[in-house]
């Protein structure tokens, strides 16, 4: 069932000399042109991670080949082969699908976990949960992976879980962009997304400066460059007695320049400028989409990095939101990434009491409130503010007009075409982006309230056996001369956990979002009988009571506000000798709340049979769907 890709079993041998170059053609991401850009690739090829050399890192194999466990990162193949373990071992919960096609050609596969036995699963209200959006934070499909073996080995087990999956459905992709996972677990190289060639640079070429593993141990760390005093912007940390840290020098007496590993493969006096792809499919969504940079014409308008050629541009982003709009039953998304960590949801462009509705905003808070004491984040929030401000500064990735407004720096920084922002104002769901890991801040070990580099340090050294930071080494550079390599590993320290650690943090926020999914809303027919109606002898009234089980209401005012959900509406299907007086058999009542009761009433009137049966059905676009024979028998 599962279509493989894998990489050619040929792999030309890799050097620190500059690699060939050769030109193909690609249309250009981001800026128009009346013809194909020249695009400088490395060794003549570009669709496939396949030109660089494997790694063989220690963090990506599992404890028993074969066995899922999470003190490893799982490849796409390995992650794809759990999948379909799942759909094979758990053939009345599990399907397995691929749900489009990534930049390279890779099936993005998906599964829907519901009891099948017990209703469809378009019939039930249901979560979305997506990670590995992003190439190099993949905590966030480890994270995905935990959710569903979690759910699938303790169904039966645990009466909550059990119930759940026979009243609910999760829709669960653990790798939303295939490509650029194996490209960041496979190789040295990493990206902030798609692979689809980008220049990065502004200088006309595509992906022709990325970066080099010149020292050969898989990672693309950093170089120091000894200069005479003054000339550099570095120097080593006083305070590291080790001499291994570098810091910023504030007086002019600099005596290091560091460089990221690799060579100035375009001569252009720079180092790694532009590497593979380039593009974010985190600003690819169609809500409040902006242009890439050096497409506004005016010059005085937002624009967003990464964003692409239009929105939904990438195959990746595409793939959710066409599966989402055909699925209106989903009521809550996740889709997680690394690395702040933070409870992260919309708005992106301004704060949420100001954006969204009072009733819809309640809601978040909660699920902030109460998420924080399950993951033990310091912050929720929105992307616009808390995000921005609160955790990175004014950086949002997006470039505001050259004179911004006084007083902005206090409204955050803007972040366009973002997830959260379609999941609530397009979708009208409950819609978190939640970050995963915290770069290495784990112990404060003075209590100064911050956690220092050389404290990061010092965890390495006594928890980790310091195998996270590689010491500097000597290399002969083809173009700077004698450089030293080294530094903190930037995939499994910087960007995520050490495998060590991976555990701990994937299961506080796949409790979280537990908590998520066990709050999906659930319409309920609470009671269901029939009345004579006084002074009409043969006309009588059934009479319904309806409910919503739930935490969530069936739609959010947002949902409503943009007709993504239809009204609840009830029905009733009378045997033959029966008809409706003065109504008809579908009602609509409305969006149900939380344990809110609503009782209506249908007037008949005929002969009942003495074995004669009527069916009442409850449909609600996220609240599911409940159907109920009962006997027309009178009270006595």
């Amino acid at each position: 069932m599962t279509k493989k890709h894998g990489f050619p079993a040929f792999f030309a041998l890799f050097t620190f000399v500059l690699l060939m170059i050769s030109a193909q053609e690609f249309e250009p991401q981001g800026r128009r042109a009346s013809q194909p850009t020249k695009a400088y690739l490395v060794g003549g090829q570009r669709h496939g991670v396949s030109f660089f050399p494997l790694a063989n890192y220690p963090q990506i194999k599992p404890k028993v080949p074969g066995q899922i466990d999470f003190q490893h990162y799982h490849t796409y193949d390995e992650s794809v082969s759990i999948l379909n373990t799942w759909a094979k071992d758990y053939p009345n919960l599990v399907d397995l699908y691929s749900v489009g096609k990534s930049f390279e050609g890779r099936d993005i596969w998906q599964i829907t976990i519901t009891n099948k036995a017990a209703g469809k699963d378009t019939d039930k209200p249901a979560m979305f949960v997506e990670g590995g959006r992003h190439s190099g934070e993949v905590t966030a499909s480890e994270c995905a992976l935990w959710i569903g073996w979690y759910i699938l080995s303790h169904y039966g087990q645990d009466p909550e879980i059990t119930k759940l999956v026979d009243t609910k459905t999760l829709y669960l992709k653990p790798k939303n962009n295939p490509d650029g996972s194996d490209l960041y677990l496979l190789t040295a190289q990493s990206n902030r997304s798609t692979v689809r060639p980008y220049d990065d640079d502004g200088d006309g070429l595509l992906d022709e400066d990325p970066p080099e593993d010149l020292d050969g141990d898989g990672y693309i760390l950093q170089m120091r460059k000894k200069v005479e005093p003054g000339k550099g912007t570095m120097i080593a940390d006083p305070a590291d007695k080790s001499g291994r840290l570098m810091i910023r020098a504030t007086d002019g007496k600099g005596d290091y320049i560091v460089y990221s590993e690799g060579i100035d493969n375009d001569g252009d006096g720079r180092f790694n400028e532009d590497g593979l792809g380039g593009l974010d499919l985190h600003r690819n969504y169609p809500e409040n989409w902006r242009p890439m940079p050096g497409l506004d014409f005016t010059g005085r308008g937002y624009t967003q990095g990464g964003s692409g050629e239009y929105p939904l541009s990438e195959p990746e982003t595409r793939a959710v939101v066409m599966f989402l709009l055909e699925h209106p039953n989903v009521s809550v998304g996740q889709t997680m990434d690394t690395s702040v960590p933070m409870l992260l949801h919309g708005p992106s462009t301004s704060r949420m009491d100001e954006s969204m509705f009072p009733e819809d905003a309640k809601i978040y808070k909660y699920f902030d409130t109460e998420g924080k004491k399950i993951t033990g984040y310091a912050r929720a929030g929105d992307s616009y503010y808390d995000y921005s401000v609160g955790n990175r500064g004014a950086r949002g990735g997006a470039q505001a007009p050259a004179a911004p407004e006084p007083g902005a720096e206090l409204r955050g920084s803007p972040i366009f075409g973002h997830s959260p922002d379609f999941g609530y104002f397009t979708y009208g769901s409950i819609w978190y982006g939640d970050e995963l890991w915290n770069g290495g801040q784990l112990k404060d070990y003075d209590g100064d309230g911050r956690v220092t580099p050389l404290e990061q340090l010092r965890y390495i050294d006594e928890e980790l056996g310091g195998k996270y930071f590689t010491p500097w080494h000597k290399f002969n550079h083809p173009q700077l001369g004698e450089v030293e390599i080294g530094g903190f590993n930037p995939k499994f320290w910087s960007q995520n956990p050490p495998a060590e650690l991976l555990e701990e943090w994937i299961k506080k926020e796949g409790l979280f979002n537990l908590l998520l999914f066990k709050s999906l809303p659930q319409v309920k027919i609470a009671s269901t009988g029939i009345v004579p109606v006084a002074k009409e002898p043969g006309t009588f009234e059934i009479v319904s009571v309806f409910t919503n089980e739930g935490f969530l209401p069936t739609a959010l005012k947002q949902a409503d506000r943009v007709k993504i959900v239809r009204p609840d509406s009830v029905q009733v299907a009378l045997p033959s000798g029966l008809e409706f007086v003065g109504s008809r058999a579908r009602q609509e009542i409305g969006y149900l709340q939380p344990k809110q009761l609503k009782e209506v009433r249908w007037k008949v009137k005929g002969s009942i049979k003495s074995d004669a049966e009527a069916e009442v059905t409850i449909s609600s676009t996220r609240g599911g769907v409940e159907k109920a024979k009962f006997k027309l028998a009178l009270p006595k």
